[in-house]
């Protein structure tokens, strides 16, 4: 099962989990999840099923889990990536409606889709979860502040309840990727931002390194290019001070043409 799956490291996710024998149900909000699983259906090997529902809201996640459930199969694994950004000084120049969309689908559709499919790993002693977290969880967020602090959310959660189901045999893993080629940039509507005109990562390599840090049971994994990794050792030694500043020269509207 994977949220977010139409397009990005949603997809390449799914196409993770297609070449290693895993049969898929793929949701997203966008009627691009039906080509997408179209795609990964043309080996012929994968059974896919496509969901479109939007997360953002109570009865988007319930359409979800209800197709697990119809299924009436069990779910090996899941990965909770479903997400979405936006741009901009959160006092000055966002939406109210923006930043509480942005809330819904990263912090609130991830608890609730997880408070539904985890006891039932729970309940057979098996299943792996990946969050698709973000090295922005590890600083403040300077023009993405919604954002960050919605990542830091998931990345604390998905520790939290790893921990708590150690011994279980349900393993936790945390993704955390950089910025990525994707269109998540231009959909936060940060195109003129120096991070969002600037190179990005492949994410097909950081959906394989995800999945492999699934498959090996970390406890999380920092995916993407050296730079990425360099820049997520960078955060564990810079002061919250030093990192927001720096997140400034990378988020702040017109930086590209600085």
């Amino acid at each position: 099962m994977i949220t977010g799956a139409s397009s990005g490291i949603g997809y390449e996710l799914a196409r993770q989990f297609a070449e290693h024998g895993y049969d898929l149900l793929l949701a997203a909000e966008d009627d691009a999840i039906e080509q997408a699983a179209a795609d990964l259906r043309r080996d012929g090997r994968t059974q896919v099923t496509a969901v479109r529902a939007d997360l953002a809201t109570y009865e988007g996640v319930e359409r979800v889990y209800a197709a697990i459930r119809e299924s009436g199969r069990d779910v090996d694994a899941i990965a909770l990536n479903a997400g979405r950004g936006i741009g901009g000084d959160f006092t000055r120049d966002t939406d109210l409606a923006d930043e509480l969309n942005v809330i819904d689908v990263n912090v609130t559709s991830t608890v609730h889709l997880a408070k539904r499919v985890l006891p039932d790993m729970v309940a057979r002693g098996a299943g792996q979860v990946l969050f698709t977290s973000s090295i922005a969880s590890t600083m403040p967020g300077t023009f993405q502040a919604v954002y960050n602090a919605s990542k830091s959310f998931v990345q604390s959660f998905a520790e939290a309840v790893r921990a708590e189901l150690k011994g279980t045999g349900v393993s936790v893993t945390a993704l955390m990727p950089g910025p990525t080629d994707t269109n998540f940039f231009h959909r936060a509507d940060m195109d003129d931002t120096r991070v969002g005109a600037g190179k990005k990562d492949d994410p097909a390599v950081v959906a394989r390194q995800g999945f492999e840090a699934l498959m090996k049971d970390k406890e999380k994994v920092v995916a993407g290019s050296v730079k990425t990794k360099a820049q997520g050792a960078m955060s564990n030694v810079l002061p919250d001070r030093a990192k927001a500043e720096l997140h400034r020269r990378m988020a702040e509207p017109g930086s590209a043409e600085k």
